[in-house]
């Protein structure tokens, strides 16, 4: 049995202008437009169960009063009830009396305040032994592991680790930033991050974002970004900027691309000498023709795989272990038609 003055007992009108506004304390204090007159109206102002209690303290209001006391002062004068949600008793009450619901849906991007308010908590005193104790380097090769079960997920067209990888990728992101806020003369935050990411990509996009001359296709684009790039870096060489530690066929790409871009004709890429430099032709010579090296190389590497394994298993298929296959019983297998499959 419920309580007497909840909201099941609750069934009588309430005047015009009572009000229950909806508001998302993730958000700061924003409350919808539309609440501004109910506001201005009201007798009274109260905060709901459930309310956070900074909000509920901005509204100088203790707490609201029972749902029937809450409802019998509404019939009198229109009052106004901040509130998370309708699941309080006093909104509850509110709503099947009549009053009016106003809210306003979330931006897109809201629940990433969710997840800096978790990474602060998991980094602050009181949280995770095992996250306060990381920094940039230790962090290093999750970075690198979580990029590369993305791409791996990308590949496999797996909608759901698709959706789960970049989950942990931006975790990475968020951990850094939080560790860097933490810095005792160089400090930045993700708001910081976030900043600067937003000033690069409309400095970047003139076109959309100025009433500069529009680009006509995605090459032309991509020529635009790399001029507005060097301009804003101020470097020196084409090369300028490249990130050395990447995959060396990535690497390879990656400084053609550049080189390509500025003119250098593509002889003087084809470099002759060692078997690194035949290498870096081979992979400057998949760039120029459009393909990815990097994409080529890992695809042989995963038919490869795929071969060496089919191999395993016609051996196995004939009582063998794959353990102890000699060069012969190798290569018989490998020629096979299920290896070749």
């Amino acid at each position: 049995m419920r309580a007497a003055g909840t909201a099941d007992e609750v069934t009588g009108p309430v005047l015009p202008g009572s009000t229950i506004v909806i508001v998302d304390d993730r958000l700061g204090d924003v409350i919808p437009a539309a609440a501004v007159p109910a506001l201005r109206r009201a007798a009274a102002v109260h905060a709901a169960e459930g309310l956070a209690p900074a909000t509920a303290a901005a509204l100088g209001d203790p707490g609201a009063p029972p749902a029937a006391e809450l409802v019998a002062r509404a019939e009198r004068e229109p009052v106004v009830l901040f509130a998370p949600d309708l699941h309080s008793d006093q909104a509850a009450a509110l709503r099947a009396a009549g009053a009016e619901v106003l809210g306003s849906r979330p931006p897109t991007g809201v629940e990433l305040l969710d997840a800096v308010t978790v990474m602060d908590r998991l980094r602050s005193p009181g949280g995770c032994p095992w996250d306060a104790e990381q920094d940039h380097d230790s962090l290093r090769r999750y970075l690198v592991e979580e990029t590369y079960e993305l791409l791996d997920a990308i590949e496999q067209r797996d909608r759901a680790s698709l959706r789960e990888e970049l989950g942990d990728v931006l975790l990475q992101v968020l951990f850094h930033a939080r560790i860097a806020a933490e810095h005792d003369s160089e400090p930045f935050d993700v708001d910081a991050v976030a900043a600067e990411l937003v000033g690069k990509l409309v400095t970047r996009h003139p076109h959309v974002f100025t009433e500069a001359e529009s680009v006509r296709d995605a090459e032309s684009q991509q020529l635009r970004w790399d001029e507005l790039k060097q301009r804003e870096k101020q470097r020196e060489s084409v090369v300028d900027g490249v990130a050395l530690g990447q995959p060396a066929a990535a690497l390879a790409a990656k400084l053609v691309d550049r080189a390509d871009r500025a003119g250098v004709p593509r002889e003087l890429l084809d470099v002759a000498g060692s078997p690194g430099a035949a290498l870096f032709g081979l992979a400057a010579g998949i760039r120029l023709d459009g393909g990815d090296p990097e994409d080529e190389l890992r695809a042989a590497s995963l038919a490869f795989a795929a071969r060496v394994r089919a191999a395993e298993a016609a051996a196995r298929a004939d009582g063998l272990d794959p353990h102890r296959l000699g060069a012969e019983q190798w290569a018989g297998y490998w020629g096979s038609t299920a290896a070749a499959g």
